[in-house]
């Protein structure tokens, strides 16, 4: 762990924050219960292959069947980063989180 001295005591806390419990501010949870053989095969293979098979005949159908308009991406290559300048894509990492969640 480095050295936080030369940080502000907001800085100190925003750090210990990301860390605490499960890092960093997203997760993905299944929305479904998959806790028998039975639930993974109507959620995975081979019951998955109906509402796909649905999608392809209407890609509307697409909202019913995914996740489809719960999601957000934000993507970057870190190369301008806030006021952080160029930081590269692993380091812009807490920065592309904290928009999923305000987007979220």
């Amino acid at each position: 762990m480095s050295d936080h001295s030369q940080y502000s005591a907001l800085d100190r806390e925003a750090l210990r924050m990301h860390a605490a419990g499960r890092p960093g501010k997203i997760e993905v949870v299944a929305t479904k219960p998959l806790t028998t053989q039975y639930h993974l095969s109507l959620a995975y293979s081979p019951g998955v292959a109906a509402p796909c098979l649905e999608i392809e005949k209407n890609e509307d159908l697409a909202y019913d069947y995914t996740s489809k308009g719960n999601l957000v991406a934000v993507i970057s290559d870190g190369s301008a980063v806030l006021g952080l300048g160029d930081i590269g894509a692993i380091a812009s990492k807490p920065v592309m989180e904290g928009k999923a969640v305000l987007f979220k």
